[in-house]
């Protein structure tokens, strides 16, 4: 039986705990759910059926006798007509992402992840297609359903799992469109936004639904680990254009028929509508070129396991710091360069290059943003209640 991947944002860190350690409660049990929409549920299997309708418009051709496919009367609003030029020039490059996934019991059928996907570039016999990361995760051999039904076998390029983004590559053979990106830096909140893609299934394949830009930048947490503690966050737009399970990876568009953002996750918690979020075009384009380039994003590697010291409510004694160090991160194992550099388990990390560390997420985000692979970080520590200053070099950081 196949199934579809529905699964919520969350790491799958593992961790070695400190021994005589109590944690300090979080505030609250519950936490609003963020999700990913690569798919749908196993009710849903029969979408399988990849029934959907093909459109043969290419991009910067006008779309045809738009007027005669309306029922309830003549268009005269100016964005309503944009709205159905920018859907007919896009769709041709809005693709379905089919990942085939494994099952652990050789007895079983193969399963089915699926999402949506946007032809950005043809280079040659070949034609690449971005999409989410967690659409092609896990999966071992991938498919593309373009919009006029072809079906083609594809090759993952590569993928980012801090950025949500995949790159995918297929035949170009007939390809003749693509998406054109536009500047996502330029948003403003009450712009028209319209996502397209294949919610729920292949059956709705390249839905269009129009909203608005609600927040053309926001901050969320999309990783959190098993302590609660946000081990990662991204910039994103808000939009209420409808956008559900399947929609994945599919392409947020403005009236000029640009994309302007990668759908990726949506507010999940019963009550709540119309609170969806897409990767900016412009942060996803270099990770885009170092996918295609490099097959990964390259990171900066320092070699610890963090956990957050302001977590803890006591047996901090053990760690005899002052009174007035009250955040930092606890270094709970050491490999590759801290361990080389001479940190140590039970050190507590308060500053890097001069800058406050509070906690694993303000580490990793300086690590990441600010320093590269071969760069010196100074770091500044306490160990059994002196503080001290030492410098490492920074190595790759391994796949995950």
């Amino acid at each position: 039986m196949s199934f579809f991947k529905d699964d919520f944002y969350s790491t799958k860190t593992s961790k070695r705990e400190l021994n005589n350690f109590n944690r300090r409660p979080k505030r609250g049990d519950s936490r609003m759910g963020i999700a990913l929409f690569s798919a749908v549920g196993g009710a849903l299997i029969v979408l399988l059926v990849f029934g959907f309708i093909g459109f043969g418009h290419t991009a910067g051709k006008p779309a045809q006798n738009v007027i005669s496919t309306i029922t309830t009367g003549k268009i005269t609003d100016t964005d309503e007509t944009r709205v159905v030029q920018a859907g007919e020039k896009m769709r041709p490059a809005v693709v379905s992402v089919v990942s085939l996934v494994k099952s652990a019991d050789p007895t079983k059928d193969k399963g089915y992840g699926l999402g949506s996907g946007v032809i950005f570039q043809i280079s040659g016999d070949k034609a690449r297609i971005v999409t989410n990361n967690h659409v092609v995760e896990g999966g071992s051999s991938y498919e593309i359903v373009l919009s006029d039904k072809q079906r083609r076998k594809a090759v993952l390029v590569g993928r980012d799992s801090l950025t949500d983004l995949a790159v995918l590559e297929i035949d170009s053979t007939g390809i003749k469109v693509s998406a054109e990106f536009g500047d996502s830096d330029s948003l403003k909140s009450g712009q028209t936004a319209i996502a397209i893609g294949n919610p729920l299934g292949m059956d709705f394949a390249q839905t269009v639904t129009k909203g608005i830009i609600s927040s053309p930048k926001r901050t969320i947490p999309t990783s959190v680990g098993k302590d609660g503690n946000v081990v990662w966050e991204m910039d994103v737009i808000q939009t209420d254009a409808a956008i559900n399970q399947g929609n994945s990876g599919g392409p947020l568009v403005n009236l000029d028929g640009q994309v302007i953002g990668i759908n990726s996750l949506k507010i999940a918690e019963s009550g709540v509508e119309g609170l969806g979020f897409a990767i900016p075009i412009n942060e996803a384009k270099p990770i885009l070129d170092l996918l295609i380039r490099d097959h990964k994003v390259k990171r900066a590697y320092m070699g610890i396991t963090p956990d957050d010291l302001a977590t803890y409510t006591s047996g901090l004694d053990i760690l005899k710091l002052p009174d007035n160090v009250k955040s930092g991160v606890i270094v709970v194992d050491t490999t590759g360069p801290a361990k080389e550099a001479g940190l140590k388990t039970r050190d507590v990390i308060v500053e890097l290059d001069g800058h406050a560390i509070a906690n694993g997420f303000e580490l990793r985000k300086y690590l990441f943003a600010e320093k590269k692979i071969g760069d010196t970080l100074e770091v500044t520590y306490y160990r059994s209640g002196k503080k001290a200053v030492l410098t490492l070099t920074l190595g790759e950081l391994p796949d995950q």
